[in-house]
């Protein structure tokens, strides 16, 4: 089975208001209050990946500073991997099986054990976490090509600085989501998604001076 890397990136975008550093953050309609983060595209560097994120989950384009913070990588825990690549899922390990559905790159899903031909079986979940965090609201189990899973994950977070003007909430529609953009005060956060709230310990770590 393969197990390859994948590449992500994180946008902690920042702006000075009134004497504070402010936090721009995004409710997620069913998946709690996120960082705006995503998959880096292949054959495409973090720094772009991660201007891109930004504007395609926040709307905004015009940044003032862009500043590398460093990368996290890690071992998926055992029994989970991520979509390496875009690719169709089959109904049996043949690629000439019944093929209706895909699963795009960056996509997590968990192994059910079974492999045969070069193909492994998977799960994949999407969760209504809001309110009931126990509620599947779909579920896949099929079979992708071996090599279009990755066992590792290396995150980039970067620090964007912005300076312009934006309302107070606004939302944007993005990965057939609407998500509804604020700024909190880095003295003040909400309650952010596990396992993003340790992301935050790059940002403290960053001096804003």
């Amino acid at each position: 089975m393969a197990s390859g890397i994948i590449e992500k990136v994180t946008a902690f975008v920042t702006r000075q208001r009134e004497g504070e550093r402010q936090l721009l953050l995004f409710e997620h309609p069913d998946a709690g209050v996120q960082i705006p983060a995503g998959t880096i595209e292949i054959e495409e560097s973090p720094e772009r990946a991660v201007l891109r994120e930004a504007a395609e989950e926040t709307g905004l384009t015009e940044f003032s500073a862009l500043r590398y913070l460093g990368c996290a990588e890690r071992e998926l825990p055992a029994g989970q991997r991520v979509m390496a690549r875009s690719t169709t899922v089959y109904a049996r390990p043949d690629a000439t099986s019944f093929d209706w559905a895909h699963l795009r790159r960056g996509i997590p899903v968990v192994l059910t054990g079974r492999s045969a031909d070069g193909f492994t079986q998977v799960t994949y979940e999407e969760l209504d976490r809001v309110p009931d965090p126990q509620y599947v609201t779909m579920c896949i189990t099929a079979w992708v090509p071996d090599d279009a899973l990755a066992g590792s994950q290396r995150r980039h977070f970067f620090l964007l600085a912005f300076d312009g003007q934006t309302d107070e909430r606004w939302t944007v529609f993005t990965d057939n989501h609407a998500f509804t953009l604020f700024w909190a005060s880095l003295t003040d956060l909400p309650e952010i998604v596990h396992p993003q709230d340790e992301w935050l310990d790059f940002l403290y770590k960053t001096s804003f001076e």
